[in-house]
């Protein structure tokens, strides 16, 4: 369903009983609300949450920024490596307004915030300047944008800005299977024709490959994150794979370190996406992290 947020027009999607436990999910660069596996959405709801899911702007069906042209990823990438400054049409502190604007919409004054890569950025802007509206905060495959900390290597950097061959579903598809190839689980490869029908319908359902461009930029704008991280008082827990190529594990363990009472899942063999066969796993992870209190002692990291 479509609504009116933070003046714009944002796809939404709810499932789970609607006195349940709000939780939120925010998806990553370019994905849209169906990133998030319909297996995990209703291992949730089969918990007992109501789960809120949102195609970020620029994404999915929610509204873009096409008026803002499409930037030059190169040009971007040389300002950010110089440290000079970058003008985005849009800041992830704009996309977090973005998602509390759509829990107002809701109702909800207060809700479980999980997000993965970009979207556990976004997730950190929320927690840390709203705390009041965050009960637990779950961060999957995503980083502090600290600029000591290890980078994608060269190759997986390419295959991130890397453009599909053209815009017709089959050549998308399989731009899209190469680059999950390249970022994915070694330990924990899809199956085949599940992904190339998931991946299809996503693209059928909405393709927006300068959107992606345009929050890319909002991400390398955004810079380091740390200094907020302090104010984060959500019980937190960082899920990440040991095996991520395009955020390595230490930024997991830098998140762990600057962000109080934080545990970390680091689930050995997994790399930048949702495998199935985590999934209960990631589910389990999310509800326990949500049962804990503020200000309690986390149980020993993996737990």
């Amino acid at each position: 369903m479509k609504v009116s947020a933070n003046g714009l027009q944002l796809e939404v999607d709810v499932q789970g009983p609607q006195d349940g436990e709000p939780l939120l999910l925010i998806m990553g660069l370019g994905m849209p609300l169906v990133g998030w596996p319909e297996e995990l959405v209703a291992d949730l709801s089969g918990r007992g949450f109501r789960v809120i899911r949102l195609d970020n702007r620029d994404a999915g069906l929610s509204q873009g920024f096409e008026a803002a042209g499409v930037p030059n990823l190169v040009a971007a990438s040389l300002r950010y490596l110089m440290r000079l400054r970058l003008h985005p049409p849009y800041t992830l502190a704009d996309m977090a307004a973005d998602a509390l604007a759509v829990l107002d919409v809701l109702g909800v004054h207060s809700a479980h915030v999980c997000g993965a890569s970009m979207g556990g950025m976004i997730a950190q802007h929320i927690a840390a300047s709203r705390p009041d509206r965050v009960r637990s905060l779950t961060l999957i495959m995503t980083t502090s944008g600290a600029r000591n900390l290890p980078q994608a290597r060269m190759p997986v950097q390419r295959a991130l800005i890397k453009r599909a061959k053209s815009r017709a579903v089959p050549d998308v598809v399989a731009h899209l299977e190469h680059l999950l190839l390249v970022i994915g689980s070694p330990l924990y490869r899809p199956d085949p024709a599940r992904q190339r029908q998931r991946l299809e319908a996503m693209v059928r359902r909405a393709w927006r490959p300068d959107g992606t461009a345009r929050q890319l930029v909002a991400v390398a704008a955004d810079g380091d994150r740390s200094a907020m991280l302090g104010r984060i008082r959500a019980p937190t827990r960082i899920i990440h794979g040991q095996a991520d190529p395009l955020v390595p594990v230490a930024a997991a363990h830098d998140l762990q370190r600057k962000i109080t009472g934080a545990v970390a899942d680091i689930i050995s063999g997994m790399g930048h996406d949702l495998p199935l066969a985590l999934l209960p796993r990631i589910a389990a992870g999310v509800a326990s992290n949500a049962a804990r209190l503020p200000g309690a002692v986390p149980p020993p990291a993996g737990a």
